[in-house]
């Protein structure tokens, strides 16, 4: 998942956002402080990327640094590329920039 999005972050688009579409790794999860998405998140700043996530559970406004929105309306409209653990039909509306491990949308 993370060659297929730096292949899109690097292909020419001006100015990419990417977004990372909640921090934890399972549904009903409240834990976010060992999920493998970090690590994306890390390689993609590292790169000069801005990294924008979206989280309704966390409280703080940045995550390690990254923004963190509760607004999934403008957090979609922010980013051009969005990373999701997991599919939800919320982000249905934006599925043309979803990238997921979940390709069976089973969580």
């Amino acid at each position: 998942m993370l060659s297929k999005v730096a292949e899109l972050v690097y292909s020419g688009m001006a100015a990419p956002v990417v977004g990372v579409y909640r921090l934890t790794m399972k549904t009903g999860s409240d834990s976010f402080r060992a999920s493998s998405v970090q690590g994306i998140m890390k390689r993609i700043k590292a790169k000069g990327v801005p990294v924008v996530a979206y989280e309704p559970t966390q409280d703080a406004p940045e995550f390690f640094g990254r923004e963190v929105t509760h607004d999934p309306a403008a957090f979609k409209g922010k980013c051009d590329v969005i990373v999701a653990n997991r599919w939800s039909d919320r982000l249905a509306d934006a599925a043309g920039k979803v990238y997921t491990r979940d390709l069976f949308k089973r969580d």
